[in-house]
């Protein structure tokens, strides 16, 4: 399997895409292969759960992360465009403390790998919009946090429509501020 691979602004993400096959029949491509990923993912990765969103244009769902299992996710758009934002809360990490912001679409089919210990979101830019991710550790609801999408100190810059707030969930709505969100060591 060939791969394209391009380092992110945050350290040990990487954006990744595979080689497509088109002819008159359609397309196909291998989204995943353990082997051909490695060398981005690590040699002790290993995949327990894929989860499906789909959205309409305007909502926004995160900064979410988890202080127990903290999961890596291995992200895709499968049909439409989102803004995606990750959030380091590695204090280890060179860029801890740092937001990046990316467009992340199906027509162009980069995958993203965030490692664990961000925190991850996403703002739909198209209706229907269906985004898929493979994760490395179980949902853990207990542990389970929400950093606050709009947080002063991060400063994100999403791209909204003029005077329009994002669409929220309650639990994102009163998601925690960068001071008082649990950090990893």
């Amino acid at each position: 399997m060939s791969i394209e691979a391009m380092p992110a602004e945050i350290s040990g993400m990487h954006f990744l895409r595979t080689r497509k096959f088109s002819d008159d029949r359609g397309s196909f491509f291998e989204s995943y292969n353990t082997l051909s990923f490695e060398p981005w993912l690590g040699r002790d990765i290993s995949f327990v759960q894929d989860n499906q969103t789909r959205s309409k244009k305007g909502v926004l769902r995160g900064l979410h992360y988890q202080t127990t299992n903290a999961q890596g996710k291995l992200l895709r758009v499968l049909r439409g465009t989102i803004f995606d934002v990750v959030v380091d809360l590695r204090r280890t990490s060179p860029t801890f403390g740092r937001w990046h912001g990316f467009e992340l679409s199906a027509a162009h089919q980069w995958q993203i790998w965030i490692p664990p210990g961000i925190a991850h979101g996403f703002l739909t830019l198209s209706n229907n919009t269906e985004i898929l991710y493979k994760v490395t550790h179980y949902w853990h609801p207990q542990s389970e946090k929400t950093l606050r999408w709009d947080d002063p100190f991060l400063g994100i810059d999403w791209p909204l429509q003029a005077g329009r707030l994002p669409i929220l969930s309650s639990k994102d709505a009163a998601g925690v501020g960068w001071n008082d969100a649990p950090k990893f060591d």
